[in-house]
């Protein structure tokens, strides 16, 4: 399959999983436990109907959005992930590039392979900074201030992953940063040997927002570890109210799932929340951000910018999270497939589609603007 015949999200999950070594592409589309959360975070879609408008004059479409004060051509995002450079060897330098062409924000992870600072002085669309919340209280610091001074606009506080997930298909291969693979998994990467000589013949795989505490080889500290010894189980909301005073401009919490947190994210001074359970890697059996998203913007949509991820794999998926209340819509696999299947065109291509299927979407349902949506369009069943 080429990539010019990959016209949805499944597509490019099956050339993902051609190009990508078993551990690998299984890191990508694995989730905690039976993996029922990650199945229903796409299947929640899939009980809401839309209901169209026709002849309303729908010539001209304005996707257009405004989240956290920044403007979006599109109203889906690259939400930021993990170690992106195994995925493909230009990692967030692809996704940073792409999105900036297709005028959406995208995000760099904590545990991003290129230099936040590095991607915000080659792009001026809107960027993000997602961080962990770490035991040393200095590192917290230091990281945000390397971030204010890099540009970025928006903080991001991860909240749902205060220790790792139970990811399965992980222990089963083996899959860890440092690689500490099973034989079988050994054996996935001799027969994917493209993957291992990109891996070899590109810049060393690094992660520089943290490479004094992580290492990809031997060193102190493996990603699982990370999570277990460097992130801190006792952080209160005390602790993120700090945060946000010491950040003081738009800083977003990604995780929130009850009206409560959400109430108190606005009572400390957020001013945006992402409804996420982590693409359903984290706490198996938690309800889809889809399906919490309407109680939550009755209760806080008029104090504070609320955005959902988790499941989205259409056009139409985006339309009725906007119709809800959602400002935007973000997505880590919808993206990730792509980069891993062929790059920065990849990444291109699914923005491509996602825009096309949101505007043909947008005008079958009779809406000019993403204003126009709204719960009115919807039924559920």
């Amino acid at each position: 399959m080429r990539l010019k015949h990959c016209h949805n999200f499944h597509d490019f999950r099956k050339l993902a999983k051609r190009r990508l070594p078993s551990p690998i592409f299984n890191y990508i589309d694995g989730a905690a436990d039976d993996e029922v959360t990650y199945r229903r975070n796409t299947e929640s879609f899939e009980t809401c109907d839309l209901v169209p408008n026709v002849l309303t004059g729908v010539e001209d479409i304005d996707m257009s959005v405004t989240v956290m004060g920044q403007k979006l051509d599109m109203p889906i995002y690259c939400s930021p992930t993990a170690l992106q450079r195994l995925f493909h060897h230009d990692g967030e330098r692809a996704v940073a590039a792409a999105a900036a062409k297709y005028g959406t924000m995208f995000g760099v992870s904590s545990l991003g392979t290129v230099s936040l600072a590095e991607i915000r002085k080659k792009h001026n669309n809107p960027q993000v900074y997602q961080f962990y919340y770490h035991k040393d209280r200095g590192l917290n610091r230091a990281m945000m201030e390397s971030a204010k001074e890099a540009g970025v606009e928006i903080m991001m506080l991860t909240v749902d992953s205060i220790t790792g997930g139970n990811r399965e298909r992980d222990l089963r291969t083996g899959f860890s940063i440092p690689f500490r693979l099973t034989i079988s998994g050994m054996l996935q990467f001799a027969i994917k040997p493209m993957w291992g000589i990109n891996y070899v013949t590109h810049a060393k795989f690094s992660l520089p927002q943290l490479d004094q505490h992580v290492y990809m080889s031997d060193g102190p500290l493996s990603i699982g570890r990370y999570f277990t010894e460097m992130l801190d189980p006792s952080m209160t909301w005390y602790d993120v109210a700090e945060m946000v005073k010491q950040w003081d401009g738009q800083f977003c919490l990604k995780g929130i799932m009850s009206v409560e947190d959400a109430r108190k994210a606005v009572d400390i001074g957020c001013t945006g929340i992402i409804l996420s359970n982590h693409g359903g890697r984290q706490l198996d059996g938690s309800r889809s951000p889809f399906d919490q998203l309407a109680e939550i913007v009755d209760a806080v949509g008029d104090k504070i910018d609320v955005i959902m991820d988790s499941g989205v794999q259409r056009g139409t998926h985006v339309l009725k999270a906007l119709s809800l209340g959602a400002k935007a819509v973000g997505g880590g696999r919808f993206y990730l497939y792509p980069l891993a299947a062929a790059g920065q065109p990849g990444v291109e291509r699914a923005l491509e589609l996602m825009r096309t299927e949101i505007e043909r979407g947008m005008r079958l349902m009779g809406c000019k603007s993403v204003n126009d949506l709204s719960s009115s369009n919807l039924r559920f069943r």
